[in-house]
Order: structure tokens, then sequence, then C-alpha cells
């Protein structure tokens, strides 16, 4: 495994400016990562180097394959002629993450994809609608947790502040993991969204957290149907995006029982499902009673 940055040369060019410049750049760096169960290929995808574990694990999650830790007996990151299987197509090109499940749990085969999934989409290998809804094991209806509007607004500045390799490259997504109060638990970043997000479900599954219960997930770009999926089989409550859902996005949030929020900019925000979980301070002051946020 390499880094998560690359260097390379670059010619910088200004308009109006007759003059270039030769010098270094900062990339975020992009690799394929195979995922195997039980020696048996399931996944090629592009990510970026780092939480290659977390990575594998919440990609479980997302598949709906486990839902706690006592369902992995292992993961083991390797190289295609370290893993102790029989040589397969894609070996040669990148590190491979092999997975032991533990006793009794099954593997569905039709999960299975002979194809690469690229750092954009996490869904790209389902081969019907059917295949993309993945029955959720935690009841969000049951979530009573209730966010100000406040916190929420709060969110991306934190995030921002968190994204170290972002600083430096200005060419990641994140996810961050944060408590009802704002407090930050964690935060991946990777070329993907999906990617940022599984690697933050992976580490919640690693840590014994799930269900994520009382959390809110935050996503540096938008709210997609696969993003939706992800946060339901997590038992997050509460999604927030700093931009805009998809139809169906929000079609699944309010079938699952989770918040979904887009376009978290500034003060204002917008709320597509359940939202009598966003509430903010009646305007006598933070100690009144509070009232629904309802966004215009």
């Amino acid at each position: 495994m390499t880094g998560r940055t690359a260097r390379r040369r670059i010619t910088r060019i200004r308009v109006g400016d007759p003059r270039v410049a030769e010098q270094a750049d900062l990339l975020a760096a992009e690799e394929p990562l195979g995922i195997r169960i039980g020696g048996q290929a399931v996944s090629l995808t592009m990510r970026t180097p780092g939480d290659d574990v977390d990575l594998t694990a919440g990609f479980l999650v997302s598949e709906g394959v486990v839902s706690t830790a006592a369902d992995v007996a292992g993961i083991r990151i390797c190289d295609g002629t370290a893993c102790g299987h029989d040589h397969q197509p894609g070996d040669e090109i990148g590190n491979i993450a092999d997975v032991t499940l533990a006793p009794g749990v099954c593997f569905e085969p039709g999960l299975r994809r002979n194809f690469l999934t690229s750092s954009a989409c996490g869904v790209c290998g389902k081969t019907s609608i059917s295949e993309l809804r993945v029955s959720g094991r935690f009841d969000l209806f049951e979530d009573r947790v209730r966010v100000t509007a406040e916190v929420l607004a709060g969110l991306p500045d934190a995030l921002r502040s968190a994204q170290r390799v972002f600083d430096r490259t200005g060419g990641l997504h994140a996810a961050g993991l944060f408590t009802a109060d704002g407090d930050l638990l964690a935060v991946r970043e990777d070329v993907g969204r999906h990617n940022a997000v599984d690697k933050l479900v992976g580490w919640a599954l690693q840590e014994g957290r799930l269900p994520l219960g009382g959390c809110v997930l935050l996503v540096s770009g938008r709210a997609s149907f696969e993003l939706v999926q992800k946060a339901v089989l997590a038992g997050v409550p509460v999604l927030a995006a700093v931009s805009a859902p998809s139809s169906l996005a929000a079609e699944l949030a309010q079938e699952a029982g989770l918040t979904l929020v887009g376009f978290l900019r500034g003060s204002a925000m917008n709320v597509y499902s359940s939202p009598e979980r966003i509430r903010s301070p009646s305007p006598a002051g933070p100690d009144a009673s509070a009232a629904t946020y309802r966004p215009s």
C-alpha cells in the first residue's frame, strides 16, 4: 500500500501572465483494493489508500453481510500473491482485503461483483433495482434523538477542520460522525463519498458502536441513495449533506425513518424526511422549550 497522496510535476498557468511555472503538486492517491470473502472475489474498488480494514468492514455492513464485530473472524490486507488463495484476475494491480467470516455467518454468492467499482459509484455492480435495497437490521423509528438546527449548522466547519488530507490536496470527500451535541467522534476521507462512509462505518463496527443510535452522519458532498442506505444499515438516525439529495435517497430515507438533511450551508438547511428530530430554540432563549425546525 502506498501513501494517501502522490506528488506530480505540473505546469502552472495564469490568465494574462505570459510566464509559466513548473512546480510540484500533491494529488489525492487513488488505487484499487480487491475484496474477497473466504477466498472468493467480491469487489474491486477504487479508493484512497489508508483505513483499508475499516473500508472493508464498512463494505460488509453496507452489503448486509454483517451487523456486529463478532460476525467477522478477521480481515487481512495483503497483495494477491500473499493471501493464501489461488491467483485471480486483478491480483497484480492492487492490494487485497481478505475477509474471514465467523462460523455460522452466511455469505450470499449473489453479492459477487466481477468488475471494477469506481471511486464515484458504490452501487455500479448491481444488476437490478431490487438488488439496491438491502434490508436494515436496526429500527430507526425507535430512535428518539433530537438535534438542534444550531448544532447541525456548525458541523460542516467542524468536519472541514478535521480533513487533513484535503488540506494538502483539495481532492477528497469526507464523512464525519457526530454526537447530537456536535462532538466529533470520527472522520474518514477518500476520493469516493461511499468509501469515506464505509471507512467510518467499518471503524464503528470494529469499535462495537453499531447501531449508531443518537448520532449524526455528515457527508461533504451530495446525499445519494447509496449513502442513505449505508446510514440506515449502520443505524444512523440523521444524515446531513452539504449538497443536494437525490429523489430515491429521499424516498428511502422516508421509508426507513431516517432524517435526511441537505444543502446544509451556513445557517440554512432543507429537511427532506422525518423533520421532527430537528429542533431549534424558541426566540425566548436557549432555555425555553424547543420548537420543531421546519425550513421554508
